[in-house]
């Protein structure tokens, strides 16, 4: 099995147009795919590249490296807007595998419960990725993840970073994750808000967005509009807000379950957001 593990963007771009090519930055689901059947061919590591691996704050945004892990997440000085991003990287499996997996792996990994992704929809995320052939380009995070273990990636390209634009002043954040235990958990069920309020507590801005309840997560549009000039106590979470949801029956829940308990997730997530 080939590896390579290069020291320049210029020289991962290169290796990437190689055929059956995987490439990782923790690795963390190779071996797990593998003993599923998938076949393990050449593999480019990522996380020696200068540059990959900081988190870059400027006035136009964050930009969060494909080569930082998730506990770096947790360590970063970031803005009330990130506390739902750290919460679910404070949950994504063991101390282990957050000191070695990282929140773009997460992105391409493409599970409907990734718990990277519903917090980085509510931040507005941008996958940017590049290729030696066609450069940099931007793709929004809700047009990256196409379905379950599906992406936007074309052959040759690989994910460089994480953009997410400056989040609006005054912004919280909140995850509620469900799972059949605390830890090294698969979730039944998750949500991430992200709100404004104003100083009498009335919601001015909501995005809200869901996991492990349809293919690829999702916001809630109709359920966001609905919060606007409410406090929290006076949201109602019906069944037109969850409309796009598409839960499964499973080991973990069943799809009547998934969807009674992420009402209750959205309630708590929008109160904790708020403060």
């Amino acid at each position: 099995m080939p590896y390579h593990r290069p020291t320049d963007l210029k020289a991962a771009l290169s290796l990437a147009s190689q055929p059956e090519l995987g490439v990782i930055a923790g690795g963390t689901d190779v071996f797990a795919t593998w003993q599923h059947g998938q076949p393990l061919g050449s593999l480019l590591d990522l996380t020696g590249i200068q540059g990959l691996a900081e988190i870059e704050v400027s006035d136009s945004g964050i930009r969060i490296g494909a080569a930082v892990r998730w506990s770096d997440m947790i360590k970063a000085d970031l803005p009330p807007a990130f506390d739902g991003l750290k919460q679910a990287a404070g949950q994504v499996g063991s101390v282990q595998i957050q000191n070695t997996a990282t929140l773009a792996g997460n992105l391409c990994n493409a599970s409907p419960a990734a718990d990277g992704v519903p917090p980085l929809l509510t931040l507005d995320a941008l996958v940017e990725v590049a290729s030696a052939t066609q450069g940099r380009r931007l793709v929004p995070l809700d047009g990256f993840i196409l379905g379950v273990r599906q992406t936007a990636l074309q052959p040759g390209e690989i994910v460089t970073a994480i953009v997410i634009p400056t989040p609006p002043i005054g912004a919280g954040s909140c995850f509620e994750k469900l799972g059949s235990r605390a830890y090294l958990v698969i979730s039944i069920a998750m949500v991430n808000a992200l709100v404004v309020t104003d100083t009498g507590g009335r919601i001015t801005l909501a995005r809200i967005a869901v996991g492990a309840c349809s293919p690829v997560a999702q916001r809630l549009r109709r359920l966001e509009v609905s919060c606007i000039g409410k406090r929290c106590s006076e949201i109602v979470v019906t069944a037109d807000h969850l409309a796009g949801l598409t839960p499964i029956d499973d080991v973990r829940g069943s799809a009547a379950y998934r969807r009674d308990a992420v009402a209750e997730l959205c309630l708590r997530a929008l109160k904790g957001a708020a403060g």
